[in-house]
């Protein structure tokens, strides 16, 4: 092998470890983020009733047993296991993806990732996921979510703004 090529390897070997080791951190910042998220509104709420912010949003902790928005809710054991099975064998998915993918790939599987980690903890740990966002305007309410769920939309935007926009470049 030439220096060149072994120079190259070298550096791509390097870069590749960084950037994953990058992306192993941010994994462990959003999941750590949401924990903590998580513990302060379960302890606010063992003491206190809803936490009001202003006239559109409140914190307010609900127990989600579904997926994404409360879909799929059931007091099913069979359901909810096949639910949480179905979750993990996803995550494994996005974490292949995550090795296998261009760096800003990397970036958005990150935030996917960490807050998939972080909903499928609480599932495993509390069977169920402490949802208490509550977005609102005056009797309308959007669905009650969590930090996690803010970086798995954010990641997921990332990857199809991505896509929409590399495909209207190659038309």
């Amino acid at each position: 092998m030439s220096i060149d090529k072994k120079f190259y390897k070298n550096n791509l070997s390097s870069l590749i470890e960084k950037n994953n080791l990058i992306c192993f951190l941010i994994v462990i910042l959003i999941f750590s983020l949401d924990r903590i998220s998580k513990i302060k509104i379960i302890n606010h709420q063992l003491d206190n009733s809803r936490l009001y912010i202003n006239d559109f949003i409140n914190f307010d902790l609900v127990w989600n047993t579904g997926v994404g928005f409360g879909f799929f809710s059931s007091n099913s054991n069979l359901i909810y296991n096949s639910i949480t099975a179905i979750i993990g064998i996803v995550i494994i998915f996005v974490i292949y993806l995550l090795i296998k993918s261009i760096f800003i790939d990397k970036i958005s599987f990150s935030l996917v990732l960490g807050g998939a980690l972080g909903n499928f903890y609480d599932r495993l740990m509390y069977y169920a996921v402490p949802d208490f966002i509550d977005i609102h305007y005056k009797n309308f309410h959007w669905f009650t979510f969590n930090m996690a769920d803010i970086f798995i939309t954010v990641g997921i935007i990332m990857l199809l703004r991505k896509e929409l926009f590399s495909k209207n470049e190659k038309n």
